[in-house]
């Protein structure tokens, strides 16, 4: 083990829940979590040189869960995205947990997560991202942005960045607000219900995570079924 000050170089994970991408592949996986499938098939990716792994996980109502997703970054001119959404309406528990380690340099992560928490539920987004010392030209983005459609709903949000390259491009930022009243006035004298104009707000929100998606028959199956499941917690 090196220690770099308040770094350290840990070990590259092996074994169970782990998938490891070779040199130059890809890996595309949508991932819903359903009442009853809470089980997720790994929680670990390493990505060796010039591999590329899209990975968005769709949280519905009805569901307590804690996921954790760690990411390695072990070659260089490896790409990884981790996208999310996850929709609480009841009394639901929510909470993902990232860590994604920059081991070398010239790497690109990118992660967007945005929810929804409605009546008592409590949702909760913890990422993490590590540049280690050697990994120059590291690009690193984080965003978690959440919306409390109750008043009773809670949220907790705290992105982190660690540091320990001085050539990089990294950024983190997180929301937390409510259902802008002013666009639902505007909807409403439109002739649109107040229920329906929450709706399509909520669509909005969460419409940047699924344009993510890159099969389109898959995206417009995804889309219609987040949206059902919306119309259910309003």
């Amino acid at each position: 083990m090196v220690d770099y000050g308040h770094y350290t170089d840990a070990a590259i994970p092996t074994g169970e829940g782990v998938v490891t991408l070779s040199e130059g592949e890809v890996l595309e996986k949508v991932i819903i979590v359903h009442p009853g499938s809470e089980q997720l098939p790994f929680s670990k990716i390493v990505a060796m040189k010039d591999s590329r792994a899209d990975i968005c996980i769709i949280v519905m109502p009805g569901v307590d869960i804690e996921i954790p997703l760690y990411v390695d970054l072990a070659g260089e001119g490896a790409h990884v995205c981790l996208d999310g959404i996850y929709l609480c309406g009841d009394s639901e528990k929510v909470t993902f947990r990232t860590d994604i380690r920059h081991r070398v340099g010239k790497c690109i992560s990118e992660q967007l997560f945005n929810g929804i928490a409605a009546g008592t539920s409590h949702a909760g987004f913890y990422g993490r991202i590590v540049v280690a010392p050697d990994a120059q030209k590291t690009e690193a983005y984080q965003s978690n942005h959440n919306i409390l459609a109750s008043e009773t709903a809670k949220v907790d949000t705290k992105p982190q960045l660690e540091i320990y390259a001085d050539d990089v491009k990294c950024s983190h930022g997180a929301t937390i607000g409510s259902l802008n009243p002013d666009e639902q006035f505007y909807m409403r004298s439109r002739g649109i219900s107040q229920t329906e104009a929450k709706v399509l707000q909520m669509i909005s929100f969460v419409a940047p995570v699924i344009a993510h998606i890159g099969d389109e028959e898959l995206r417009e199956k995804i889309a219609a079924e987040v949206e059902k499941n919306i119309r259910s917690i309003v």
